[in-house]
């Protein structure tokens, strides 16, 4: 492969910025940019030892004092030579490197270039090289644990045993098919049927996972549900941080959905701060009206927003119907500052938890409240099914599992259990990159950036 480079640590200023280079021939190519400030050669430096000089611009002049390492093939991380300057993070010192560097013969890196040879040179797997944009992009602990297990080859090999399993149960039925004249016994009809009911369970447990993690990835939906001047403005702003929406004392200011992500409780919240459920005066705030019906049917958690300094009214039992349309749920009877006036008996078997938005009292509770919603669940980290991709490969091998499970149950030929089985071999083939497509691998590597 020819060599490519690009910076790896994007364009903003940065006390340290890194340019990376891999591919055949790249640590006589970084000769021509780099000078070890001890003198000899960067190609014949120390592997993976890092190495003072001077780099150079494309006219040779000394452009930046920085460090460089190189990586000898297949023991890097993208299986062929490659090598990374640390340098002073100006995005205009980054630039003249990585430019000197095309200059000498390298081109610029495609998005995921360098994970996309690492997969194809066999350092990782599908799973393990979209478990890399899943750590960089981890926006909780949790999830950067789950990302680093899954980089460490954990759900490779929870998926390598179904396979693993699979495939003996296939092997037992190919010399039937493939020499049927030959006087051959048939495999054993019961053990077969246990493995394949053994390994249908092992992937419906896998697709149990999917749920958790899709929520540790893009977040779990989280609608503010409550009358109008409730305070769930008020309360989206204090979870965020930050003013994001308007807060005023006219009733019906929220006309729209807002969306925001915030961390609450260790949690990822897709927060959706909702228009106040009442009687609606014209068709704009009607329509936000149903808008925050529908946030709460299709939201994982509803935050029901009460204002505990007033009555419990009809809108208030209105939002509280609408709340009940989410899994979870919670009511937070804000304004605590003020006297309460709000008789809790109504809300009997709910979860109450008493804050005031503007203060930030009871925040801590809230999170609390809402780490006891969102448990880590039975699944070990980084054995979790954590986008589309992956459900649907593991959909696939599971209804072909299911067929041909059937088709044994049923008394079919072999060759009828054999093809189900080779589909559903095929499809967790697709889960970690055995059955490459390319198709399939360029989608992968497109939601990468530059240098990663």
């Amino acid at each position: 492969m020819d060599v490519i480079a690009a910076i790896s640590t994007g364009g903003a200023l940065a006390a340290i910025g890194i340019v990376r280079v891999s591919g055949e021939g790249c640590f006589a190519l970084c000769d021509r940019v780099f000078q070890p400030a001890a003198g000899g050669r960067f190609s014949q430096a120390r592997p993976r030892e890092m190495v003072l000089g001077r780099a150079a611009d494309r006219e040779g002049r000394w452009v930046d004092d920085c460090l460089a390492v190189r990586f000898p093939g297949p023991c890097s991380y993208t299986g062929e030579d490659c090598a990374e300057f640390h340098c002073h993070g100006s995005p205009v010192v980054l630039g003249e490197v990585l430019r000197a560097l095309f200059a000498a013969g390298a081109r610029q890196a495609e998005r995921g270039e360098f994970t996309k040879r690492a997969f194809l040179n066999g350092r990782m797997d599908l799973t393990q090289a979209e478990a890399v944009i899943d750590l960089i992009e981890a926006e909780t602990a949790p999830a950067a644990r789950n990302a680093v297990e899954q980089l460490g080859g954990a759900l490779r090999r929870r998926i390598e045993g179904i396979y693993s399993r699979l495939l003996t149960v296939a092997s037992q039925f190919y010399a039937v098919v493939d020499y049927p004249d030959e006087d051959i016994e048939p495999p054993d009809r019961a053990a077969i049927l246990a493995a394949l009911t053994a390994a249908e369970g092992d992937l419906s447990a896998l697709l149990a996972t999917a749920r958790r993690g899709r929520l540790l990835r893009r977040g779990a939906p989280a609608a503010i549900l409550g009358r109008p001047n409730a305070g769930k403005s008020s309360l989206l702003n204090a979870l965020l941080g930050y003013d994001r929406a308007i807060v005023t004392d006219v009733a019906g200011t929220t006309r729209d959905t807002v969306e925001e992500r915030a961390v609450v409780g260790g949690v990822l919240l897709r927060l959706i701060d909702t228009a106040g459920i009442r009687d609606a005066a014209d068709q704009v705030e009607r329509l936000g009206v149903e808008r925050a019906k529908a946030a709460a049917a299709g939201a994982e958690l509803a935050l029901l927003v009460l204002d505990g300094s007033q009555p419990m009214t009809e809108e208030d039992r209105a939002a509280l119907a609408a709340a009940a349309l989410a899994p979870r749920r919670l009511v937070l009877v804000n304004k605590r500052d003020l006297p309460l006036r709000l008789a809790l008996e109504e809300l009997a078997g709910e979860t109450v938890l008493s804050v005031s938005a503007r203060t930030g009292e009871g925040l801590s509770e809230l999170e609390a409240a809402v780490a006891a919603l969102f448990p880590a669940g039975e699944a070990p980290e980084g054995q979790l099914l954590t986008n589309d991709r992956q459900v649907e490969a593991a959909e696939r091998a599971a209804a072909a599992l299911r067929g041909a499970r059937e088709a044994l149950e049923g008394g079919l030929t072999p060759d009828a259990v054999l093809s189900d089985a080779e589909r559903a071999l095929s499809a967790l083939g697709e889960l970690t990159g055995r059955t490459l497509r390319e198709d399939l691998t360029a989608r992968i590597f497109e939601r990468f950036c530059v240098g990663k």
